[in-house]
Formats: structure tokens, sequence, C-alpha cells
């Protein structure tokens, strides 16, 4: 009886439900290629190869990573953070991201397009990228990478109510930062001689980044768009504050959405300081609308202007970005 298949996205190639023999040749072989990984790497590849649980991968990517990381650099892959920028925050650079994917098809024994790595930013789309295509699922959108001045663009709150100072956006998630300044005007009274973060704008800072995900991220349908005009806060849910957070600090803010059927989308969220927990949401929940797809800019030359059209407008069929410098 012939092996089923899937099939790889892009390339066609199937991929085997069900593990090829593995000998000891073979375990010699994946020894071989992992000899400067960790063992736990190693011990994850044997266990891919011999069941083909996909499971097994996050751990064997995350190995094959972190053996061409600086050795000073290597501590921010222990808590496996998908948020981590492979040439920002690791020093990965283009050559080097072509022996990680050599290492990652010898050892998951798959092939990987070089088309297909040029929207792999993070470790979570590295990640994401390679489960879908061992599970033969189609790609996901790639991660969107939102600095201060696009955000400023396209969000209906603005300065000195707007707490997001760097934003990525995937079909997924959003993630964010936001560095405690020590001039934000409630530090005045809050409290005095004491400046603390409220807890409440921390709550909001969640709840802009679930905007911009609404804004940047969300599934739509075709020719329309997600109006910021439209959303607004409803509720949280299951609330817990679990540190201090003052100037200087540095504020990492994740959201993710939990259900979502217009007018309703529910998420759950956290911010975190380094490594320590700063604040938990099991739910936050905002509402929304679609409107038509208009004046939405296209990307020039890395930034973001409006195209020319009849009386200025923008053409129906716009890509959904509508960050622009010119807003």
């Amino acid at each position: 009886m012939p092996e089923a298949a899937s099939h790889s996205p892009g390339t066609g190639k199937p991929f085997p439900s069900t593990p090829k023999a593995f000998a000891p040749e073979d375990e010699a072989a994946l020894r071989e290629s992992l000899k400067r990984c960790s063992p736990s790497t190693f011990e994850s590849a044997v266990q891919f190869r011999k069941t083909g649980n996909p499971e097994h991968v996050p751990a064997i990517v995350i190995g094959v990573i972190e053996r061409f990381v600086e050795p000073d650099l290597r501590v921010k892959l222990k808590d496996a953070d998908d948020d981590l920028r492979l040439i920002e925050d690791l020093g990965i650079d283009s050559l080097t991201m072509m022996e990680i994917v050599i290492l990652v098809e010898d050892v998951l024994q798959m092939s990987i397009n070089n088309d297909e790595l040029r929207n792999l930013r993070t470790v979570g789309d590295v990640k994401t990228f390679i489960d879908c295509k061992i599970r033969g699922l189609p790609l996901p959108r790639p991660t969107k990478f939102i600095p201060i001045e696009h955000i400023g663009a396209v969000m209906p709150v603005q300065p000195p109510f707007l707490f997001l100072n760097e934003a990525s956006v995937s079909s997924t998630a959003a993630n964010g930062k936001y560095r405690i300044s020590g001039q934000e005007f409630f530090l005045q009274g809050h409290f005095k001689d004491n400046p603390v973060m409220p807890a409440s704008i921390m709550l909001e800072a969640l709840g802009q980044l679930a905007v911009l995900y609404l804004l940047e991220g969300a599934p739509t349908e075709p020719g329309k768009v997600v109006s910021a005009q439209t959303i607004f806060f409803t509720g949280c849910e299951g609330v817990r504050a679990h540190r201090v957070c003052r100037p200087g600090d540095i504020l990492t803010l994740s959201i993710k959405p939990k259900r979502m059927k217009m007018p309703l989308a529910t998420f759950e969220g956290a911010i975190r300081v380094g490594q320590e927990k700063a604040v938990i949401v099991e739910e936050i929940t905002l509402t929304y609308a679609f409107v038509d797809a208009v004046n939405a800019p296209v990307p020039i030359n890395g930034a973001y202007a409006a195209p020319e059209g009849e009386n200025g407008a923008m053409p129906a069929d716009a890509p959904p970005l509508r960050a622009a410098i010119n807003a």
C-alpha cells in the first residue's frame, strides 16, 4: 500500500505522514551534523526522525539557531522568546541564516526555497515556518515590524496617550515595547516623589496593541479593512499585576486573539520587564467594524506614502498597511 503524503506549500514536494526507518547509520550521521549543538537538540532530532512528531521541531530549530549565535547572545534563547529578532537581537546575517537553513534541511530532511526565507524576521517566524512546512500547512503571512512613526500614523490614539514605541504584527499575535521615560504626565501625581506606572495605563497599552492588531493583522473580508473609528474598549477580565513598573523600565507587551466574530474581538495579553511578569490579562475585549478599503497607502522605498488618485483618493485595492508618513 503506498505511503500517504501531504505536500509542502510552494515546492509541491510531499512530506511523508509516517516517518522513514531510522537506522543506526542515520543516527550516526545525525550526531555528526549536530556535533556542535546541545545534547537536547540531538535528542529532539532523534525523536523527530523516529516518530515524525512535529512537536519536537521547536526544540530542534532553537538548538540549531543557538549553534550559530555568538556565545554572549545565547542567553537570549534560553526562554525561547518568539519575539527575538534574528538580525537586531541575535546578530544573524544572511549568510549565517543560510547555514542555519542548510542544517535544518539536513536534520529534518526537507527542502526550503531561498525565496521563502525573505520574510523570516524573528525566532517565532522561523519556528512557525518550519512547522507549517512539516505539517504541509499554508505558510502564514509574515510578521510586519511597525516603528513609532507608522504607529502614530495609523492609530486613533495619539501622544501623549500612546504607549507603544515599536510593534510587530503577524496573523496570530502582536508584540510591542514601551519605555517608561519618567516624563509621562500622569507620573507627576502617581505617586508624589514615587513615580509608578499605573496598572490601568498598562492595561491601556495592551488595549492599544490589540487595536494595532485589528488594524494591521486581523483577517478581513475582500475589499474591506477594519476602521480605526469603530474600535472601542468593552471590558477586561482576569487581570493580575505582578510587578511595580518605574521610569527606565522597558515594557514588553504581547497579545493573542482568542475569539473574533464581528463586532467583538477578545484577546489575552501580558506585559513583562525582562523575564519578570508585570501584568497578565485573561481577556481584553474590543468592538470593531469593517469599512471599504480606501485611503490605504502603498510602500515606497521602505516608507509609506499615499498614491496619487482622483481627487487625492486612494485606490480600493491598495494594501492594508495604512501607516503613511504624510498622514
